[in-house]
């Protein structure tokens, strides 16, 4: 088997998904992405989302698009703590799912959690039920997103203060100090739709680890890579892909918290085009085999 020109390591919320309507609203992404897939271009969503939310807003729109069997399409989801494969092989268009239980919340936070949602949050966020291994809370579609960030910093807060009542070494996403034994076992992850309290271990880095896996099963790796996203945290797809010696270019669809200095290309599209608008324009390049610059 011929290695393929190209490998797509996608987040979902912001350049597949709109971040408004949480669904695909771009006719020419799925599109695109069912002729990568059909060409052979592994294709791999790298997402903190849930499996039921990939299967009802991608899954559902690639197989009502075309999706062919025998494709290199998967899902990690959860940030690397859930991973199955993608086509209409399988039922309900994913396969069997792995769950890295190791990485999952003491039920007992996330039961706190829901609770804390239904006590004082319920008109701002709701408690994703979908989760097996994150604890995450999400702004409702119809609040206003300025209402739903200045109250995100609060509830963040007695997340944090729930793990640490348990004895849990905790920090934010943007503190890189290890608690006072070395290690920090949770986080809390603020994003501008959510806040999700994830496994220390989680990330977008690991979740590239397992999409290689997944596709070292089924055909040789691609030539070069493309990660997509749409936060800073998104640039460890790229990171870690870098330091595991491959080829790959990250395309930021936000660059407006600002573009690190990196070893490896970053790429945003033109005339301040930004989220899902901006990952259709690349999608489209790729599948028609034109350059970045391209878009």
């Amino acid at each position: 088997m011929n290695a393929p020109r190209l490998g797509l390591l996608l987040d979902v919320d912001g350049p597949i998904a709109s971040p408004l309507s949480r669904t695909i609203a771009i006719p020419s992404i799925v599109e695109d992405l069912v002729a990568l897939a059909a060409e052979g271009i592994p294709v791999v969503f790298n997402t903190g989302r849930s499996d039921a939310f990939i299967r009802e807003q991608v899954v559902g729109p690639l197989l009502a698009g075309g999706l062919a069997a025998g494709g290199r399409v998967h899902a990690v989801c959860e940030k690397g703590a859930v991973w199955c494969s993608i086509g209409p092989q399988f039922p309900d268009g994913m396969g069997d799912l792995t769950v890295a239980e190791d990485l999952a919340l003491p039920r007992d936070f996330a039961d706190e959690m829901r609770e804390l949602v239904r006590q004082q949050y319920a008109d701002l966020v709701f408690f994703d039920e979908t989760k097996h291994a994150m604890v995450s809370i999400e702004q409702l579609v119809d609040v206003d997103s300025a209402a739903y960030l200045a109250r995100q910093p609060a509830f963040d807060a007695q997340a944090m203060a729930a793990l640490e009542r348990r004895g849990l070494g905790v920090r934010r996403l943007d503190d890189v100090r290890p608690d006072e034994h070395g290690a920090v076992a949770w986080r809390v992850d603020p994003t501008i739709i959510s806040t999700d309290v994830e496994s220390d271990r989680s990330g977008k880095d690991l979740g590239a680890e397992r999409a290689l896996e997944l596709l070292a099963e089924d055909g040789d790796l691609p030539l070069e890579w493309r990660t997509v996203g749409d936060s800073r945290s998104d640039y460890a797809m790229a990171d870690w892909l870098h330091a595991n010696g491959h080829r790959v270019a990250h395309v930021d669809v936000r660059p407006a918290d600002g573009v690190p200095e990196t070893p490896y290309p970053v790429l945003t599209a033109p005339d301040g085009v930004i989220h899902d608008e901006a990952g259709a324009r690349f999608l489209r390049a790729w599948r028609e085999g034109r350059s970045d610059s391209a878009v």
